[in-house]
């Protein structure tokens, strides 16, 4: 913006007017850029999303999730959330109504993708306490609970995006920085906590219209359970690459991927110190064993179209996770042990509906875990079968998720059923059976702002094999092998802002947050000795949050 005043007054322009005209002469005589430089369109937009339906949510589905748009796009909305707004967007205008056209003139080709950097956040803080002088904590038992008493999370995504005139494709590079908790402003620790959360580049109609191609590590997921913060069917952190082949109908997908990891532990890997080379001084560290995770996936989604917006999607999904054997150096050096090889599989399934008009979704899903994979990509086998392998262990979870919107009321929902079992035959402390059931309704008393609460009952069962205290010169008693049950139930008043508007994924989010919580007695006994969780039977949690996403279009692929 040019300012006034004598600075920049007539007479400044006249001394420089000559300069300034040759300088721009030599820039527009200048030889373009290679015939593979990118070309953008004339208008910007939102970045397009790597082939994925378009869900825009950081997490995908319900936020946070991601945006994304195929060549040829599906319907508005598969279920999910719509398409959260870029920073400083407000709700989008109805369109408007236009006379049919007198004969149908042929269809223009689309313009090319836009070229160009793209930044993207999805964050959440907040500071609370439990009315007694400690910080508040997060009171859940079950694996997946309430997200309004989650630590402090951001991310930044940067992405560059490029489309290549010679061959139609488009490109893009995808960075994102997670940071978690503590923060410095609260513990005056200047250190941070952070991970490279995707790092990969993914190529869209490669070879073929509709046929994307990626290489890198990434977030590899598809639809999530907004309340409980997690993705019920494929959830994948990866390090490989991956195909996926958009039908041209805008409806149907199929990907595939395949990729390495190896856990920081020594199930994975173990370190020796040796004599150097030719029998140097000193030391020097050896791997033993060193061994990775091979792990594939495979997935198909399709929407059958019902009405002018809504739809039904159905989807189908499976993994096969590979441990080779190794060897590794017992307490006696020179003295080895073979590990074997394991083995791991997941079969899944989802089923949603959705209206297209509004956010109002439902999805249902199931998915079963077998051998190494019941463990979860990133986990350790323990407990382990005779064979010394996870053969026998197994984890179930059917899951529920959805949100309902009408007029100034919203009520999103959520509930789910988990059952773990290790590989070992005899019940233990890890073997659980838990569930929750939660809502969270909406009351908007105007376009920004309104009233939440939230209600949820959370169930665990462990089966336990303890060992009873004795009183003193008492024996010792046998362990007792009989499972543990535990509930609590907790109530919420969360009254909020919403500047971007109405609706239940309106995001940003000001929130003010009352959450009561009761534990049963089994509950309590799941905390360790002079936890004040495993003493107190009324919790209460008091504080203030916000979450937010901007422009948060990277898809997760799946």
């Amino acid at each position: 913006m040019r300012r006034s005043g004598p600075e920049f007054g007539p007479r400044r322009s006249r001394i420089h007017g000559v300069p300034l005209a040759l300088l721009a002469a030599a820039l527009c005589a200048s030889p373009s850029l290679a015939a593979a430089q990118t070309e953008p369109t004339a208008e910007p937009k939102p970045p397009a999303s790597e082939g994925a339906p378009p869900l825009a949510d950081a997490p995908p589905a319900p936020p946070p999730g991601e945006a994304s748009k195929p060549a040829d796009p599906p319907p508005a909305n598969d279920g999910q959330a719509p398409k959260r707004p870029d920073a400083g967007d407000v709700k989008p205008a109805a369109p408007k109504a236009e006379a049919p056209p007198a004969a149908e003139a042929p269809k223009a080709d689309p313009p090319p993708p836009e070229s160009g950097f793209f930044l993207g956040t999805y964050g959440r803080v907040g500071a609370a306490t439990d009315f007694r002088k400690r910080a508040g904590r997060d009171a859940d038992i079950v694996a997946r609970g309430s997200r309004l008493d989650e630590s402090p999370y951001v991310e930044i995504d940067v992405q560059r995006q490029d489309y290549w005139k010679a061959t139609g494709t488009t490109t893009r590079a995808v960075i994102t920085l997670g940071t978690s908790a503590p923060l410095f402003h609260y513990n005056a620790d200047f250190n941070v906590r952070m991970a490279v959360r995707n790092l990969f580049l993914q190529a869209n109609n490669v070879v073929t219209k509709g046929l994307s191609a990626w290489v890198g590590s990434r977030m590899y997921r598809g639809d999530d359970s907004y309340l409980l913060d997690f993705w019920p069917l494929d959830n994948l952190n990866t390090v490989g690459g991956g195909l996926r082949y958009d039908f041209a109908n805008g409806r149907t997908f199929v990907a595939w991927h395949a990729g390495l990891n190896q856990p920081n532990t020594g199930f994975f890997r173990q370190t020796v110190a040796r004599t150097p080379a030719l029998n140097q001084v000193g030391a020097t560290n050896v791997n033993i064993l060193d061994r990775q995770k091979f792990i594939t996936s495979l997935k198909a989604s399709h929407i059958v179209n019902v009405g002018q917006t809504g739809g039904v999607k159905a989807v189908v999904y499976g993994e096969l996770h590979d441990i080779p054997s190794g060897q590794r150096e017992t307490e006696v050096k020179g003295t080895y042990d073979t590990l074997p090889a394991d083995f791991g599989y997941v079969i899944g399934a989802q089923v949603g509906a959705f209206t297209g008009r509004d956010a109002s979704h439902v999805n249902l899903f199931l998915r079963y875990a077998g051998g190494a994979a019941a463990y979860g990509e990133f986990g350790t086998p323990f407990q382990l079968a005779p064979d010394r392998t996870s053969a026998g262990a197994r984890e179930l979870w059917i899951t529920l998720s959805g949100n309902w919107e009408t007029g100034p009321l919203g009520l999103m929902a959520a509930a789910y059923f988990r059952s773990f079992r290790d590989a070992s035959p005899a019940l233990d402390f890890n073997d659980v059976d838990e569930g929750i059931l939660m809502a969270r309704p909406h009351f908007f008393l105007t376009e920004w702002g309104g009233i939440a609460t939230e209600l949820s009952y959370q169930a665990q069962q462990r089966g336990v094999r303890s060992q009873p205290q004795a009183e003193p010169g008492q024996p010792i008693p046998a362990p007792s092998a009989d499972p543990v049950m535990g509930g609590l139930f907790r109530i919420g008043l969360v009254p909020f802002l919403n500047p971007a508007g109405k609706g239940s994924y309106s995001r940003p989010q000001l929130r003010l947050i009352y959450l009561l919580t009761h534990r049963d007695e089994g509950a309590r006994s799941m905390y360790p000795k002079d936890d004040v969780f495993s003493i107190r039977q009324w919790e209460h949690f008091f504080g203030v949050g916000v979450e937010w996403w901007f422009n948060a279009q990277t898809t997760y692929g799946g």
